[in-house]
């Protein structure tokens, strides 16, 4: 019997169960969002004005729009790190089940999810009218960053080779991830109404897998690490695909910059044989030479610019924390 024939005759335990039903109502409710977004068409909007604005949301705020976009907001933030927070304070262990707080948390997702929908639909704007289109976006770098960080010990950061980074940070990271990682989703999915646009529903649908995987928390399915590839995957898909669709022509900075991040890092966290990885990385470097000698040489310096920017911000967020730590500790001693 193949490891793989194995894996398909291995009993599927609740926390497999969660995540398909998890991964199947996410499609579904993408697909609601499609369906019931029709009647959005008629909602107005400003001229778009370059990449700094956003564009869905009313010209003129009202009142009550705000007050549900941020009241919910907080009140879904609130709770997922309240549950959090007693989840860690319980000394809770990760387990092939799942834990009563994980059927509290994909509750209180579900309720909000189904509650931003209704939201959209009578006020319409999300946070967005108040916060800037880069605060969103560079929630969810952070998020990826993290990642990083917190794999470093694992898969290495570099073709397999660890980055000397602080232990003590890659600690910290590891033990409160769960608060920044619910911060960045949750602010994120309030930020965007639910339109429509092909952006948006494949927006909307990473949110609801990082949404799952946050519910899952202390449950073996949570490090399971092909499902931990696919969070930081799709955004691989995500990025390229609006890119595509926008029309702006800048599509291989996104395929090329999260799939060289693939290639340095997250595929040697996936136990590939030497020849498998080396494929991948053939595979890689043949797509880049054959897009780029019909884009240009010029432009090749595109592939680099996300996988630089993600290293730098690794190593800043590294000693950022252990700097952080080392003076608590130096306060601590004094006081």
């Amino acid at each position: 019997m193949t490891e793989t024939d194995a894996i398909l005759k291995r009993p599927r335990h609740p926390g497999h169960l969660a995540l398909w039903g998890g991964i199947l109502l996410s499609l579904v409710f993408t697909g609601v969002i499609w369906w019931t977004g029709q009647r959005l068409a008629d909602i107005p909007h400003l001229p778009d004005t370059g990449p700094s604005w956003y564009y869905w949301k009313l010209p003129e705020p009202a009142v009550w729009g705000r007050v549900t976009a941020w009241g919910f907001y907080a009140l879904h933030q609130v709770s997922l790190w309240a549950l959090i927070y007693a989840a860690q304070k319980r000394g809770q262990r990760y387990t092939a089940g799942l834990h009563r707080v994980n059927f509290l948390a994909l509750g209180v997702n579900a309720f909000f999810i189904v509650l931003h929908l209704v939201q959209t639909h009578i006020w319409y704007d999300g946070l967005a009218q108040d916060v800037s289109i880069w605060s969103s976006q560079g929630s969810v770098i952070l998020m990826l960053v993290m990642i990083l960080l917190m794999e470093n010990r694992r898969r290495g950061m570099f073709f397999g080779k660890r980055a000397p980074l602080p232990r003590r940070a890659i600690d910290f990271a590891r033990r409160y991830h769960g608060y920044v990682f619910a911060w960045a989703t949750v602010y994120t999915f309030w930020y965007h109404p639910m339109e429509p646009t092909s952006g948006h529903l494949i927006g909307f649908l990473y949110m609801f897998l990082l949404l799952l995987q946050g519910s899952l928390f202390f449950t073996r399915v949570h490090v399971n690490r092909w499902w931990m590839l696919v969070q930081e995957a799709t955004v691989l898909v995500h990025g390229t695909l609006v890119a595509v669709m926008q029309g702006n022509g800048i599509w291989p900075m996104f395929a090329f910059g999260f799939g060289g991040i693939f290639v340095i890092t997250q595929m040697h966290g996936l136990r590939l044989s030497r020849w498998a990885r080396g494929a991948i990385l053939a595979l890689y470097v043949g797509s880049a030479l054959l897009v780029y000698s019909q884009r240009g040489w010029v432009q090749l310096n595109e592939i680099v610019r996300i996988p630089l920017i993600e290293y730098i911000l690794v190593f800043l967020l590294a000693w950022l924390i252990g700097g952080g730590l080392w003076v608590g500790r130096r306060l601590t001693k004094s006081a």
